[in-house]
């Protein structure tokens, strides 16, 4: 007897996403989307020092970002490209990844004791042009930290500490370093899920059975 695997599937091409984030496929991979994944390279501290002369609003330079990437990748891949990008602000900084163990430290003693803004873009290109994007915006209230918790936090995290720009992955060790979380789960980890959904199910994504012997496919409206 043959085994059914259900996924969720866009009538009219493949979903990619443009980004090599283990945390932002294994997202789509938990809603059962089915696609494919592949990085896209955007220098992105030059479009962020850009952005900050021109005194763009931080949330439009993540716009800009997830554009950059879905775009490029656009021009060489049919289907429903989806870039995203993610930006740690406060009121007068933009924080990058840290590229060492001085720079973590650093950025953890600048967000202790505040609140900090995670700026959270999605870009969905079909077709060779722009038919989606969203922004999210979450508040997060970071506990004051000594710099003996700091250096001991970042001891026990290694180089994850260099993934993201506020040094921490909420849905490990990170969640210890905050009072307050004002947001959607998934923004925070990198992604807007619930709009992003929203969008495919108005484009046809539907829950689909594949029988793993025949791949022979059974629609469900999902």
């Amino acid at each position: 007897m043959s085994e059914h695997h259900f996924r969720y599937i866009l009538p009219d091409g493949a979903l990619i996403l443009a980004s090599a984030s283990a945390t932002r496929a294994a997202l789509l991979t938990e809603a059962g989307l089915d696609f494919t994944a592949r990085a896209m390279a955007v220098d992105e501290d030059a479009v962020k020092q850009a952005g900050l002369a021109e005194q763009i609003e931080h949330g439009d330079i993540a716009v800009t970002l997830a554009d950059l990437k879905a775009s490029r990748l656009a021009a060489t891949e049919t289907g429903y490209v989806l870039g995203c990008d993610q930006i740690l602000s406060t009121e007068e900084t933009i924080f990058s990844k840290p590229k060492n163990r001085k720079e973590a430290e650093t950025h953890l003693y600048q967000l202790a004791g505040q609140s900090h803004q995670l700026l959270t873009a999605a870009v969905l290109y079909w077709g060779g042009r722009r038919i989606w994007h969203h922004l999210s915006v979450s508040t997060l209230h970071m506990r004051s930290l000594t710099q003996a918790e700091i250096s001991t936090y970042l001891d026990s995290i290694g180089k994850a500490a260099y993934s993201s720009p506020g040094c921490y992955q909420l849905e490990g060790r990170g969640i210890h370093l905050f009072t307050k979380i004002d947001g959607d789960h998934h923004d925070i980890l990198g992604l807007p899920v619930l709009p992003l959904l929203g969008f495919l199910r108005e484009r046809g994504l539907t829950l689909s059975a594949q029988d793993s012997s025949s791949e022979t496919l059974m629609n469900y409206q999902g």
